[in-house]
Protein backbone atom coordinates (compact mmCIF):
# COMPACT_ATOMS: atom_id res chain seq x y z
CA UNK A 1 0.00 0.00 0.00
CA UNK A 2 1.41 3.38 -0.99
CA UNK A 3 1.62 6.26 1.43
CA UNK A 4 -1.08 8.14 -0.51
CA UNK A 5 -3.53 5.25 -0.33
CA UNK A 6 -2.71 4.69 3.34
CA UNK A 7 -3.44 8.35 3.96
CA UNK A 8 -6.83 8.18 2.23
CA UNK A 9 -7.74 5.19 4.40
CA UNK A 10 -6.31 6.63 7.61
CA UNK A 11 -7.91 10.09 7.37
CA UNK A 12 -11.56 9.07 7.87
CA UNK A 13 -10.50 6.47 10.44
CA UNK A 14 -8.67 9.16 12.41
CA UNK A 15 -11.82 11.29 12.35
CA UNK A 16 -13.98 8.39 13.55
CA UNK A 17 -11.57 7.60 16.39
CA UNK A 18 -11.40 11.26 17.38
CA UNK A 19 -15.19 11.45 17.31
CA UNK A 20 -15.64 8.80 20.02
CA UNK A 21 -17.31 10.86 22.80
CA UNK A 22 -15.62 9.40 25.85
CA UNK A 23 -17.02 12.07 28.16
CA UNK A 24 -20.55 11.26 27.03
CA UNK A 25 -19.94 7.51 27.41
CA UNK A 26 -18.38 7.84 30.89
CA UNK A 27 -21.27 9.98 32.09
CA UNK A 28 -23.75 7.43 30.76
CA UNK A 29 -22.14 4.81 33.02
CA UNK A 30 -23.39 6.98 35.89
CA UNK A 31 -26.82 7.40 34.34
CA UNK A 32 -26.24 10.99 33.22
CA UNK A 33 -26.26 12.81 29.91
CA UNK A 34 -23.25 15.09 30.40
CA UNK A 35 -24.70 17.49 27.85
CA UNK A 36 -27.44 18.35 30.34
CA UNK A 37 -25.15 19.13 33.27
CA UNK A 38 -22.50 21.71 34.11
CA UNK A 39 -21.43 23.62 31.02
CA UNK A 40 -23.02 21.01 28.74
CA UNK A 41 -19.64 20.17 27.22
CA UNK A 42 -18.53 16.55 26.72
CA UNK A 43 -14.88 17.27 27.55
CA UNK A 44 -12.80 16.30 30.56
CA UNK A 45 -13.20 19.62 32.39
CA UNK A 46 -16.98 19.33 32.55
CA UNK A 47 -16.82 15.60 33.33
CA UNK A 48 -14.52 16.38 36.23
CA UNK A 49 -16.78 19.18 37.45
CA UNK A 50 -19.92 17.06 37.31
CA UNK A 51 -18.68 13.54 38.09
CA UNK A 52 -15.45 14.05 40.03
CA UNK A 53 -11.73 13.84 39.47
CA UNK A 54 -11.51 10.09 38.80
CA UNK A 55 -13.80 10.10 35.77
CA UNK A 56 -12.55 13.54 34.76
CA UNK A 57 -8.95 12.37 34.67
CA UNK A 58 -9.94 9.19 32.84
CA UNK A 59 -11.82 11.24 30.26
CA UNK A 60 -8.76 13.46 29.76
CA UNK A 61 -6.50 10.43 29.26
CA UNK A 62 -8.87 8.79 26.78
CA UNK A 63 -9.36 12.02 24.84
CA UNK A 64 -5.58 12.48 24.72
CA UNK A 65 -5.03 8.92 23.48
CA UNK A 66 -7.61 9.21 20.70
CA UNK A 67 -5.52 12.07 19.33
CA UNK A 68 -2.14 10.45 19.87
CA UNK A 69 -2.76 6.87 18.75
CA UNK A 70 -4.02 7.49 15.17
CA UNK A 71 -1.36 10.15 14.62
CA UNK A 72 1.47 7.95 15.85
CA UNK A 73 0.13 4.87 14.08
CA UNK A 74 0.07 6.68 10.74
CA UNK A 75 3.69 7.72 11.17
CA UNK A 76 4.83 4.23 12.11
CA UNK A 77 2.80 2.32 9.54
CA UNK A 78 2.60 4.69 6.56
CA UNK A 79 5.56 7.04 6.77
CA UNK A 80 8.04 4.19 7.35
CA UNK A 81 9.89 5.84 10.19
CA UNK A 82 10.09 9.34 8.74
CA UNK A 83 8.79 10.55 12.09
CA UNK A 84 12.24 9.99 13.59
CA UNK A 85 14.05 13.32 14.04
CA UNK A 86 17.11 11.91 12.28
CA UNK A 87 15.12 11.08 9.13
CA UNK A 88 14.17 13.56 6.41
CA UNK A 89 10.52 14.53 6.32
CA UNK A 90 9.17 15.83 3.03
CA UNK A 91 6.58 18.58 2.76
CA UNK A 92 3.91 16.21 1.44
CA UNK A 93 4.50 13.73 4.26
CA UNK A 94 4.35 16.57 6.78
CA UNK A 95 0.96 17.71 5.46
CA UNK A 96 -0.36 14.14 5.58
CA UNK A 97 0.85 13.61 9.13
CA UNK A 98 -0.68 16.87 10.29
CA UNK A 99 -3.94 16.14 8.47
CA UNK A 100 -4.31 12.90 10.44
CA UNK A 101 -3.70 14.82 13.68
CA UNK A 102 -6.21 17.52 12.75
CA UNK A 103 -8.79 14.88 11.76
CA UNK A 104 -8.79 13.53 15.31
CA UNK A 105 -9.38 17.03 16.70
CA UNK A 106 -12.16 17.75 14.20
CA UNK A 107 -13.72 14.43 15.17
CA UNK A 108 -13.76 15.43 18.84
CA UNK A 109 -15.20 18.86 18.08
CA UNK A 110 -17.78 17.64 15.55
CA UNK A 111 -18.52 13.97 16.35
CA UNK A 112 -20.79 12.19 13.92
CA UNK A 113 -22.05 10.07 16.82
CA UNK A 114 -23.54 13.13 18.60
CA UNK A 115 -24.90 15.02 15.60
CA UNK A 116 -21.64 16.96 15.25
CA UNK A 117 -21.97 18.65 18.65
CA UNK A 118 -18.77 17.90 20.55
CA UNK A 119 -16.07 19.27 22.78
CA UNK A 120 -13.35 21.85 22.43
CA UNK A 121 -10.49 19.61 21.39
CA UNK A 122 -7.82 20.60 23.89
CA UNK A 123 -6.94 17.15 25.23
CA UNK A 124 -7.29 15.45 21.84
CA UNK A 125 -5.21 18.14 20.16
CA UNK A 126 -2.57 17.86 22.86
CA UNK A 127 -2.31 14.11 22.31
CA UNK A 128 -2.10 14.49 18.54
CA UNK A 129 0.63 17.12 18.77
CA UNK A 130 2.64 15.04 21.23
CA UNK A 131 2.72 12.24 18.65
CA UNK A 132 4.47 14.34 15.99
CA UNK A 133 8.03 14.16 17.27
CA UNK A 134 9.72 16.59 17.55
CA UNK A 135 8.08 19.20 15.33
CA UNK A 136 4.97 19.64 17.44
CA UNK A 137 5.89 17.55 20.48
CA UNK A 138 8.10 20.33 21.82
CA UNK A 139 5.49 23.09 21.28
CA UNK A 140 2.91 20.83 22.93
CA UNK A 141 5.10 20.32 26.00
CA UNK A 142 5.75 24.07 26.17
CA UNK A 143 1.99 24.61 25.94
CA UNK A 144 1.50 22.19 28.84
CA UNK A 145 3.87 24.25 30.98
CA UNK A 146 2.10 27.45 29.94
CA UNK A 147 -1.26 25.85 30.74
CA UNK A 148 -0.14 24.87 34.24
CA UNK A 149 1.26 28.34 34.90
CA UNK A 150 -1.86 30.07 33.57
CA UNK A 151 -4.13 27.77 35.55
CA UNK A 152 -2.25 28.61 38.73
CA UNK A 153 -2.42 32.32 37.93
CA UNK A 154 -6.05 32.60 36.79
CA UNK A 155 -7.64 29.40 38.23
CA UNK A 156 -9.78 29.06 35.10
CA UNK A 157 -9.28 26.10 32.78
CA UNK A 158 -10.73 27.96 29.80
CA UNK A 159 -8.30 30.86 30.13
CA UNK A 160 -5.37 28.49 30.67
CA UNK A 161 -6.37 26.51 27.56
CA UNK A 162 -6.54 29.63 25.39
CA UNK A 163 -3.19 30.97 26.62
CA UNK A 164 -1.58 27.57 26.09
CA UNK A 165 -3.04 27.33 22.58
CA UNK A 166 -1.55 30.69 21.63
CA UNK A 167 1.85 29.48 22.82
CA UNK A 168 1.84 26.68 20.22
CA UNK A 169 2.66 28.74 17.11
CA UNK A 170 5.01 30.90 19.16
CA UNK A 171 7.03 27.82 20.13
CA UNK A 172 6.97 26.60 16.52
CA UNK A 173 8.40 29.94 15.36
CA UNK A 174 11.13 29.75 18.00
CA UNK A 175 12.06 26.27 16.77
CA UNK A 176 12.24 27.65 13.25
CA UNK A 177 14.45 30.52 14.41
CA UNK A 178 16.97 28.25 16.13
CA UNK A 179 16.97 25.78 13.25
CA UNK A 180 15.98 22.66 15.18
CA UNK A 181 15.26 20.09 13.96
CA UNK A 182 16.91 20.41 10.57
CA UNK A 183 14.66 21.32 7.67
CA UNK A 184 13.99 24.11 5.21
CA UNK A 185 11.12 26.59 5.44
CA UNK A 186 8.99 24.65 2.94
CA UNK A 187 9.08 21.59 5.20
CA UNK A 188 8.47 23.61 8.36
CA UNK A 189 5.64 25.71 6.91
CA UNK A 190 2.94 23.05 7.48
CA UNK A 191 3.75 22.89 11.19
CA UNK A 192 3.68 26.68 11.52
CA UNK A 193 0.37 26.90 9.69
CA UNK A 194 -1.35 24.07 11.56
CA UNK A 195 -0.23 25.13 15.05
CA UNK A 196 -1.48 28.63 14.26
CA UNK A 197 -4.79 27.31 12.95
CA UNK A 198 -5.27 25.06 15.99
CA UNK A 199 -4.60 28.00 18.29
CA UNK A 200 -7.29 30.05 16.56
CA UNK A 201 -9.72 27.12 16.60
CA UNK A 202 -9.26 26.48 20.32
CA UNK A 203 -9.80 30.15 21.16
CA UNK A 204 -12.92 30.30 18.96
CA UNK A 205 -14.31 27.17 20.58
CA UNK A 206 -13.86 28.86 23.98
CA UNK A 207 -15.69 32.04 22.97
CA UNK A 208 -18.60 31.25 25.32
CA UNK A 209 -16.17 30.74 28.21
CA UNK A 210 -14.37 33.97 27.41
CA UNK A 211 -17.70 35.80 27.42
CA UNK A 212 -18.34 34.42 30.91
CA UNK A 213 -14.84 35.47 31.98
CA UNK A 214 -15.68 39.04 30.96
CA UNK A 215 -19.00 38.76 32.81
CA UNK A 216 -17.30 37.36 35.91
CA UNK A 217 -19.34 34.14 35.86
CA UNK A 218 -16.76 31.64 34.61
CA UNK A 219 -16.19 28.99 37.33
CA UNK A 220 -12.75 28.81 38.90
CA UNK A 221 -10.89 25.68 39.87
CA UNK A 222 -11.71 24.74 43.44
CA UNK A 223 -14.78 26.96 43.60
CA UNK A 224 -18.36 25.71 43.62
CA UNK A 225 -19.93 26.46 40.22
CA UNK A 226 -22.63 29.08 40.21
CA UNK A 227 -25.92 28.39 38.40
CA UNK A 228 -25.11 30.97 35.74
CA UNK A 229 -21.69 29.49 35.09
CA UNK A 230 -22.44 25.81 35.41
CA UNK A 231 -26.04 25.31 34.30
CA UNK A 232 -26.74 28.27 32.05
CA UNK A 233 -24.07 27.79 29.41
CA UNK A 234 -24.64 29.64 26.17
CA UNK A 235 -26.11 27.80 23.21
CA UNK A 236 -22.73 28.15 21.49
CA UNK A 237 -21.20 25.82 24.07
CA UNK A 238 -24.10 23.51 24.98
CA UNK A 239 -24.52 20.65 22.54
CA UNK A 240 -28.05 20.00 21.37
Amino acid sequence: MTTSIAFLVALPLAYLVGAVPFGFVLAKTRGLDIREHGSGNIGATNVRRVLGSTLGNLCFALDLLKGAVPTLAFALLALHGTGRPSSPLGTTAAWMWLAIAVATVVGHMFPVYLRFKGGKGVATGFGALLAIWPWTTVPALVALGVWLAALKAFRMVSVASCVAAVSLPVSAVVMLAIGWPAGDLAMRAPFLIVTGALAVLVVVRHRGNLARVRAGTEPKVGAAPTPSAADSASSADRPA
